[in-house]
């Protein structure tokens, strides 16, 4: 992305920010926002597409990927023991170098030895439903639903040639939502969704510290893992790992 479209994408988070804190007030309601931002880096990203006639490479082995900033932003409410909340999550991940061995890629030829660009890009829309099954004092574990569209997309390129191959698609998951308090101020968690199917597996954890300064803020620092990929049947072979070291902040309207 180039930098005029990194400024127009930070001013409209910018903008659903202050949007989201001035409504919640008005509202008074049950409302939080959380912002969550880091570094990711690439485990390993694997394609082959056509999955049967294609070449199978590595994003992340045979080209060489950035290790890049992300950001997540959440919405949501809870009401007793239940909590909705959306989930916008962009990922993009550019790797370059050249591969000692021809690459089919979709329909072109890429000669061995050719410089290459490959582009990455998984973007992730997700609203949650999840129920407190249990709610004490010192633990509390919440499971529920997740809706998922990917907006997802892998782009090769070299300086006379050009595939790329876009997915959009709705995946359901599992939620599930772990949290000890370890002290007065403090507590340890881990949460995400996550599912697995003959066709395929998606899974997106966090375990992170939390410490709350005040009883409406809500700091962290932590681990995340996104996992997952699918084996199409013949159209496309995509699997991918992706760490990320994560600050967050939420913050009760």
């Amino acid at each position: 992305m180039d930098k005029r479209g990194r400024q127009k994408r930070c001013k409209k988070l910018l903008v659903l920010i202050l949007f989201t804190l001035m409504a919640g007030r008005l509202w008074s309601g049950p409302f939080w926002i959380d912002l969550e931002s880091g570094g990711a880096f690439t485990g390993y990203n694997d394609v082959q597409i056509p999955s049967d006639t294609g070449t199978r490479f590595s994003l992340a082995d045979d080209l060489d990927p950035d290790a890049v900033w992300f950001f997540r932003l959440r919405l949501g409410a809870d009401f007793g023991r239940h909590s909705v909340s959306f989930l916008y999550a962009p990922l993009r991940i550019t790797s370059n170098g050249s591969v000692n061995k021809d690459i089919t890629f979709r329909d072109t030829l890429f000669p061995a030895g050719t410089n290459l660009e490959g582009t990455y890009i998984f973007n992730s829309y997700r609203l949650t439903w999840s129920y407190a099954l249990i709610d004490e004092r010192r633990f509390r574990f919440e499971a529920g639903i997740t809706g998922k569209i990917r907006d997802a997309s892998i782009e090769l390129k070299s300086e006379s040639d050009e595939e790329i191959r876009k997915n959009l698609g709705f995946v359901p998951l599992i939620h599930l939502d772990a949290r000890w308090n370890i002290a007065e101020r403090y507590s340890f968690v881990i949460s995400g969704d996550g599912l697995a199917a003959p066709q395929g597996r998606a899974e997106d954890f966090m375990a992170a510290l939390l410490y709350r300064p005040e009883p409406d803020i809500e700091l962290r620092l932590g681990y995340r893992i996104l996992e997952g990929g699918s084996d199409g049947g013949g159209e496309v072979y995509t699997f991918g790992m992706f760490h990320y070291i994560l600050a967050g902040i939420r913050y009760r309207l």
